[in-house]
């Protein structure tokens, strides 16, 4: 006899979260809200980050900031913490502040995937703009990460030049500033997050693969945001750490993706 999957109600989106298995994966579980999946995470090896542009975040971060220790994270967007989870074994001593809108989502997603021995990761229910002037007024953060953009369909003030400069606030002087980007083609959306982004930032490069610089097909990029510009040949690396295939634009060859 089957055994139901974990549910919850989400009381913002007025959607039912579930945790079900990776049958194809031992270990791993999957969240999804309203019935489409939102999340994927191996229980075994957090390490392993399954969806590819979770992982391209992941390996920018390695390459950028991975030889230091305790990274201070915010994750705006909290998902079932994929990323804190991969950072929590992957980059020592790091630490990590989650916030979501959704009240009863991160309960949940620690009680049915709980987060590896000594992570240490802290929870606030909150909106990802007012949070920054709010709660963490104060603070400042090494690495940003934005997992909220849905295309156009994207919370207007979580989208506009301000907020990007609000982030910009609570990053450290050389702070990394990840965001990533889902649009439908043209790509509309993904320009306007993309001249916010350079109206506050000194560096800005865009990462995805090739395809999607076609402007033809939907899917996800990140946008990575800096006011210290990366030497040449991390960028480089960046774009050799994949996932495959991987395409990284910036400068020139971004102003020109931006006039198809």
């Amino acid at each position: 006899m089957s055994v139901s999957p974990p549910k919850r109600w989400l009381s913002f989106v007025q959607k039912h979260a579930t945790i079900e298995e990776d049958i194809y994966v031992a270990g791993a579980r999957i969240l999804s809200i309203g019935g489409a999946e939102q999340s994927h995470v191996n229980l075994r090896h957090p390490e392993e980050v399954f969806y590819e542009y979770l992982a391209r975040i992941a390996n920018q971060i390695r390459v950028l900031r991975g030889q230091r220790s305790g990274l201070k994270f915010l994750h705006l967007g909290a998902g079932a913490l994929t990323l804190a989870r991969w950072a929590s074994v992957s980059l020592s001593d790091s630490t990590h502040v989650v916030v979501d809108i959704e009240r009863e989502l991160v309960d949940f997603v620690m009680r049915y995937m709980p987060l590896p021995a000594g992570a240490a990761v802290h929870s606030i229910t909150a909106d990802a703009r007012e949070v920054l002037h709010e709660q963490l007024a104060s603070e400042k953060f090494d690495v940003i990460i934005v997992d909220i953009f849905s295309g156009p369909e994207a919370p207007e003030h979580l989208t506009v030049r301000e907020y990007y400069r609000e982030l910009g606030q609570s990053l450290t002087p050389d702070g990394l500033l990840f965001v990533n980007i889902g649009d439908d083609p043209p790509l509309h959306f993904t320009d306007r997050q993309v001249a916010a982004a350079r109206s506050i930032f000194d560096f800005v490069m865009l990462s995805s693969t090739p395809d999607m610089f076609t402007r033809r097909y939907p899917g996800n990029l990140v946008l990575m945001g800096t006011n210290t510009r990366p030497a040449p040949e991390l960028i480089e690396l960046c774009e050799q750490s994949g996932p495959f295939p991987s395409e990284i634009r910036h400068s020139v060859s971004l102003d020109r993706f931006g006039k198809p």
